[in-house]
């Protein structure tokens, strides 16, 4: 699982039928996103909602 897979942007797309990005990036972001991969996406947020809950126990 890539990192993609679990940010909170990355969402299913009924009109192109696949997963696309919807965070807001301009163009270097996205240069540096397609040079050095999903670890250096700035825009990413954990989309785990239960992240905050696992923590309290």
């Amino acid at each position: 699982m890539n990192q993609c897979e679990s940010c909170t942007y990355f969402v299913y797309d009924e009109e192109y039928e696949e997963y696309v990005c919807e965070a807001d990036m301009d163009e270097d972001d996205f240069g540096r996103l397609m040079e050095q991969g999903t670890s250096a996406c700035r825009c990413y947020r954990d989309g785990d909602e239960y992240r905050i809950v696992r923590h309290q126990m």
